[in-house]
């Protein structure tokens, strides 16, 4: 049987007043807008690493007990399979900024009916199925 890579990633639908907080990505990154969050390291679990994330990339705070899973996206290409784990939190402490400025020019919020014609394809791809109700998805790349 032949061996694959997976990674696996958290990603944050961070909601305010029916508006979802996006990353817009530098141009050498893509220019798209992005969702905070990332890849889940060694030591960590999902949730942990959401809230390390949400600070690293977008000064904001959250609390364990604010993330709600709310979808899983299984992607894959020919060499790997990615598993996101999609967390909405409606609470958070600070005021949102772009921290990596090499990735990010900066955070703006979005209304769920009127998002950017430059939203990445799997952003996208997971918003649809977030607002159709869906917990899981699939893609490939």
């Amino acid at each position: 049987m032949a061996k694959f890579a997976v990674s696996l990633k958290a990603r944050l639908l961070l909601q305010d007043h029916g508006k979802i907080l996006l990353l817009k990505q530098t141009k050498p990154n893509g220019g798209n807008y992005s969702l905070v969050g990332g890849t889940i390291e060694r030591k960590e679990f999902a949730i942990q690493s959401l809230i390390r994330e949400s600070w690293e990339e977008a000064g904001i705070k959250l609390a364990e007990d604010d993330l709600e899973l709310v979808h899983v996206l299984h992607k894959k290409s020919n060499r790997a399979h990615r598993i996101v784990l999609y967390f909405r939190a409606y609470h958070y402490i600070g005021s949102p900024q772009s921290r990596e400025k090499k990735k990010f020019e900066n955070v703006e919020w979005f209304s769920l009916k009127q998002l950017p014609p430059k939203l990445t394809g799997t952003v996208r791809h997971v918003l649809k199925a977030y607002n159709a109700g869906l917990m899981y998805s699939e893609m490939e790349n």
